[in-house]
């Protein structure tokens, strides 16, 4: 199998590299992250420019028809740069809800607009009590004329707080934990009965806590059928998934470059660091560690768009699950072997490790997703050759 790039993909991976490399480097990245917004509504617009916001969109919508592994491409780079712009929120989970499943309408009103940087999305579905669990949902949608009128809340919405438009999930009808009655709305962020409290989650990401309290949504703004979302949303999440996946990549090899570099440059007892050997053998480790995660991103990214749902999920269950092994393992010694700076904040390996585990922990950590994995019978055996 090829696992080289195109030259459009290629071209691609240069200019978000050549984007991010000039924008963000360590000290502008503190000055963005201090800012009241939390991430450059500047480079945002290069986003546009570059037609990164349009990337899964087709031409019709102002996009460029790209695929899964343009999106890792771009999402590789967002984690090496430790980008802080609502890429995956926006375009990856509540757009392609939109380019998925939505509506000619709904496609013509919002991803011209994504593309063009005008509008960002979020996308409102974990629950205080659902953890993981995609099917715990207790916020309702309760028939209202033509459309529908939103109760609930939502937690941890990132991009929830600056966004435009919020994809929310709301029971239509059955028990909190049933995986049917579920639906998908489109919801003004400045709708009436929407509130939003914003925070910096642990990794320097906006998020946000959304009250839905009688927001009334026509039914031009449903997504799919209503009652039967759940094979959407776990479509997307799958999505959400290898890109996560992606990004996990860039983090880990800023960080194990990184610490190689200290390593050659550290001086201790009048030699560097680099030429006592145990300390290599922990560093080839997490070399070991990052190319394993890459292999799985890659796995992800090509199973991505495959329509059988048992299979796929298999697939992005066993990726985040070596993700989230190599994003403790690849953290953990990045910190020990640059010793006690490595402790810091003023050091960019800390901020790498805190996104590291961010991506562990979103959409379910190593332990669920091998315990989901374990459920769905794990993978097939390979067929014996014959003899």
């Amino acid at each position: 199998m090829d696992f080289e790039f195109s030259e459009e993909q290629q071209l691609l991976k240069d200019s978000i590299e050549g984007l991010l490399g000039d924008k963000y480097d360590f000290e502008t990245r503190k000055k963005i992250l201090a800012s009241p917004d939390g991430w450059s509504r500047e480079i945002w617009k290069q986003y546009a420019e570059l037609g990164l916001l349009g990337l899964p969109f087709s031409e019709e919508h102002g996009g460029i028809s790209g695929g899964p592994v343009e999106t890792m491409i771009v999402m590789s780079a967002i984690g090496n740069a430790l980008a802080l712009e609502p890429y995956l929120p926006t375009v990856v989970l509540a757009g392609g809800f939109i380019r998925r499943f939505g509506t000619d309408a709904q496609k013509n009103k919002y991803l011209p607009q994504i593309s063009e940087g005008k509008i960002t999305g979020a996308f409102a579905h974990t629950e205080r009590q659902s953890r993981y669990d995609l099917f715990d949902v207790k916020t309702t949608a309760k028939p209202a004329g033509s459309g529908f009128t939103l109760d609930g809340q939502k937690s941890v919405v990132l991009n929830g707080d600056q966004a435009d438009f919020i994809i929310v999930t709301a029971r239509v009808s059955g028990s909190q934990r049933d995986k049917d009655g579920l639906g998908l709305f489109l919801v003004d962020a400045k709708a009436k009965g929407v509130t939003r409290r914003g925070y910096r989650t642990q990794d320097g990401l906006t998020a946000a806590e959304i009250q839905l309290s009688g927001v009334s949504v026509d039914a031009d703004q449903v997504i799919g059928k209503p009652g039967a979302a759940y094979p959407l949303i776990e479509r997307i999440v799958d999505d959400g998934i290898a890109a996560l996946c992606g990004e996990a990549v860039g983090v880990f090899s800023a960080l194990t470059e990184a610490t190689t570099d200290y390593l050659r440059t550290r001086k201790q007892f009048g030699v560097n660091i680099g030429s006592f050997q145990v300390l290599q053998h922990r560093n080839v480790e997490m070399l070991i560690a990052a190319e394993q995660a890459k292999s799985m991103a890659f796995l992800a990214t090509m199973m991505v768009n495959e329509e059988n749902a048992v299979t796929r999920r298999k697939t992005m269950s066993a990726a985040k699950t070596q993700i989230g092994r190599s994003a403790q393992f690849v953290g953990e010694q990045a910190i020990q072997l640059h010793g006690g700076i490595g402790m810091t904040m003023e050091l960019k390996t800390g901020h790498w490790f805190k996104r590291a585990t961010a991506i562990d922990i979103q959409f379910g950590d190593a332990d669920y997703h091998l315990e989901q994995f374990g459920n769905m019978g794990g993978f097939e055996p390979a067929a014996q050759a014959k003899e």
